[in-house]
């Protein structure tokens, strides 16, 4: 008795599977990238972040005592600062505004050499505390 449809067409897949198995086998042994040259295998990149076989032209000089590794150094900043009192309270506090930052500090009458006024210029350090900075060593200049 003969083989049913589907017999058939399954051994028709299997062989056309076996045939394109085959094929592709070929092609790999036609496009190896075995005993090709070194120059055919590099890749390039150039200055916008593309790749190309083609060397880069120019070359820019790097000076490696300007490269920096690890986190950049902190700055020490100047420690006496001066400003104009621009608020006093009664009860012994107020706020200088600094000449450089026009930022304003806090200070507290405890931390004055001599007692200051509303619009007195002065000089003083930064001190950094827990709600900001505050004013210490404040001094008049006269």
């Amino acid at each position: 008795m003969g083989d049913s449809f589907s017999k058939k067409e399954n051994f028709k897949k299997k062989v056309q599977k076996q045939k394109e198995k085959a094929q592709r086998r070929e092609e790999r042994k036609t496009n190896n990238n075995k005993g090709k040259e070194l120059d055919d295998m590099l890749v390039y990149v150039d200055e916008y972040g593309r790749l190309t076989s083609t060397p880069p032209t120019h070359r820019e000089e790097v000076d490696l005592k300007e490269i920096q590794l690890g986190a950049a150094p902190i700055l020490e900043e100047e420690t006496q600062k001066s400003g104009i009192v621009t608020f006093m309270s009664e009860k012994g506090y107020g706020f200088i505004t600094e000449n450089e930052t026009k930022e304003n500090i806090f200070f507290h009458q405890n931390n004055c050499t001599e007692p200051v006024k509303k619009g007195n210029r002065v000089s003083f350090e930064k001190e950094k505390s827990v709600k900001g900075f505050s004013a210490i060593n404040i001094q008049i200049i006269k």
